[in-house]
């Protein structure tokens, strides 16, 4: 069993302060750059991340390194993209000062983690501090092009945690809530409040944690059923007959393929889960092709 690394090795609030004057940084809004200054929240992390020594775990936006030296020690590589190149530059100087042992285990990319379609490891597990302003564009992004990943554990925003973990029938759950559960099954994993980050965020973080599930059986295909979830939750107010009219071509349209697939016209996207929106993107594209085989019943 790898011992974990005692708390100096580890960035305390001081750490992080003298490293970002030492580089001439401040966070900026721009990323979404909230450092964690609290030992305790990164080893947390760590925890809850339930990783073992096999694991090559990639984190998003590693920053100055604060969760990327908790979690070296556990874990066989850590792949961190970082798209800072003043960041990414320090991070092996910083890992190579604290936790020298265990510097060959690291490898820093410098690159916006929406345009990652490879990297130079398979990743098994995402473990990150993600910004705010990307978070579920990135996980869906990462799930999407890296299926070596298995397992994830991600601090993002209270709000947008609370999303992701919705489950059908509630008054949050919507498009992030649904296309996660394309992928994984996802559960919460805790809160993190304010105090532990410099600046201080106006809001609280929550973690999720997700595990890889096969994918809902379906012809029509992944983005097929996304572009249906989307159409679903724009008007969301509405019955699914109304508001998949456009979309589908028409009301009669819509109505044909939610019956088909199982579902009450009168229905409203937060009542379906993941299965029901696949079965239901394959309808539209069956009703779709019959459309298009006989005019004259459109008409």
């Amino acid at each position: 069993m790898v011992n974990p690394p005692d708390e100096a090795a580890l960035l305390g609030g001081g750490d992080i302060r003298r490293l970002a004057a030492e580089l001439g940084i401040r966070p900026t809004k721009k990323w979404g750059q909230n450092f964690v200054t609290d030992p305790n929240t990164v080893q947390r992390i760590v925890r809850s991340a339930h990783l073992g020594p096999g694991d090559v775990v990639l984190e998003v936006g590693p920053g100055l390194g604060s969760l990327t030296l908790a979690l070296l020690p556990h874990v066989q590589r850590v792949v961190a993209v970082e798209i800072d190149e003043v960041l990414a530059a320090q991070l092996p100087l910083t890992v190579g000062e604290r936790l020298p042992r265990y510097a060959d285990r690291l490898d820093v990319v410098v690159d916006d983690a929406m345009r990652i379609q490879t990297l130079p490891h398979e990743p098994t597990a995402l473990v990150a501090n993600l910004p705010y302003n990307v978070a579920v564009p990135v996980v869906l992004h990462l799930l999407s092009v890296l299926p070596s990943i298995r397992t994830v554990l991600v601090m993002v925003q209270k709000e947008v945690a609370d999303r992701l973990v919705a489950s059908p029938g509630g008054r949050i759950y919507g498009v992030p809530s649904v296309k996660a559960r394309w992928y994984c099954d996802v559960e919460p994993a805790g809160s993190i409040g304010t105090s532990v980050f410099w600046p201080v965020p106006h809001v609280e973080s929550g973690l999720v944690r997700m595990t890889r599930r096969a994918e809902p059986r379906n012809t029509s295909g992944r983005e097929a059923t996304f572009a249906v979830i989307d159409a679903a939750f724009n008007q969301r107010r509405k019955t699914l007959r109304a508001a998949l009219s456009t979309f589908a071509g028409s009301p009669a349209i819509a109505e044909a393929a939610l019956i088909a697939a199982g579902i009450a016209p009168s229905a409203r996207g937060e009542e379906l889960g993941v299965e029901d929106f696949a079965r239901l993107s394959d309808a539209l594209a069956g009703q779709r092709g019959h459309d298009h085989a006989s005019p004259r019943d459109s008409a």
